[in-house]
């Protein structure tokens, strides 16, 4: 009973950052897709919305983080570990919003880095080609940002590269919980 607990804040904690961002955005009606970073809601001086991005991202990372070292770390020893780094580098993008510059620039391009090495580490681990797609789609929004293939703020890339992890994470957490619920 207390795994399924923490499995569900593996699905719970990709919930609270998107409802977060999506709430924040909708209350934000100068946030433009074509100029915009997904950092600019969680500015703690310019944006009004700050704390309820903050916050969202603060507990997303931490309810991810104990769901990985409770649950997930069991399937997935190897993965684990990049999703931890990647839970707490979403942490200390809350922590350490645009407010502070260079600081905050370096927090959040390791975080995009370890959406990118968790997605391999787990295509490897688990022999997963589900995985693999999920890299390629991520890394190809980078790429295509960075050539300037399309028009659009750094918030695009930002979102497609983290919303396919976050699809890896509740995936991998779907098939744990309903693997486990047919042990029981």
């Amino acid at each position: 009973m207390e795994e399924k607990f923490y499995a569900l804040l593996g699905i719970i904690g990709p919930l609270v950052a998107y409802l977060s961002i999506g709430i924040s955005i909708f209350q934000s009606p100068w946030f433009s897709w074509e100029r915009s970073a997904l950092s600019d809601l969680g500015h703690s001086v310019d944006s009004n919305v700050a704390p309820i991005f903050n916050l969202g991202l603060s507990l997303a990372g931490f309810l991810i983080m104990i769901y990985i070292l409770t649950t997930f770390r069991k399937y997935s020893k190897y993965t684990a570990i990049g999703f931890v780094v990647y839970s707490f580098f979403l942490q200390l993008i809350a922590t350490f919003d645009e407010v502070y510059g260079f600081l905050h620039g370096v927090v959040s391009v390791l975080f995009f880095i370890s959406l990118g090495i968790t997605s391999l580490i787990h295509a490897y681990e688990r022999k997963s080609i589900f995985s693999v797609i999920v890299f390629v789609i991520g890394f190809s929004s980078w790429v295509l940002y960075g050539l300037e293939i399309y028009n659009a703020g750094i918030a695009v890339p930002e979102t497609i590269s983290s919303v396919s992890v976050m699809l890896l994470l509740v995936y991998s957490n779907i098939k744990i919980y309903f693997i486990k619920q047919k042990r029981e």
